[in-house]
């Protein structure tokens, strides 16, 4: 299902047992990038790299080589196709299981959100 910007897709995700339902905001597309996580833990700024597996207009899902809690605030370095330059942004993890982790953007700003915006459209287009 193709978004525009002004639409929401609206996705309930299957809650496990005791856990509530998440409501998706905006579709979700598959796609696979090397990605590099920047966090502060126990005293010192860490990085870990991983593989993306799908993207949205909030955010980005990634199995990583580190562990992050949910709830962490970190930076993501993601070299999206039609960027001349990686898209550097602050995250909140909003999900784990294992190690992979869901993301969502935190600070986008006007020309980031274009870039993520025409990305999902071109892979919506693919799939």
């Amino acid at each position: 299902m193709a978004s525009t910007s002004g639409d929401k897709a609206r996705k309930v995700e299957k809650a496990e047992p005791g856990k509530p339902a998440y409501q998706r905001h905006f579709q979700r597309y598959g796609i696979d990038l090397r990605i590099q996580v920047k966090m502060f833990q126990g005293g010192e700024f860490l990085s870990c790299w991983g593989r993306t597996t799908e993207l949205g207009e909030d955010g980005i899902g990634a199995t990583l080589t580190g562990e992050l809690v949910s709830g962490e605030i970190v930076s993501l370095e993601i070299p999206l196709p039609l960027s001349p330059y990686p898209l550097k942004v602050r995250a909140v993890v909003r999900f784990r299981q294992g190690l992979h982790y869901g993301f969502e953007f935190l600070t986008l700003n006007g020309s980031q959100k274009e870039i993520v915006r025409r990305v999902c459209q071109m892979l919506a287009m693919k799939s």
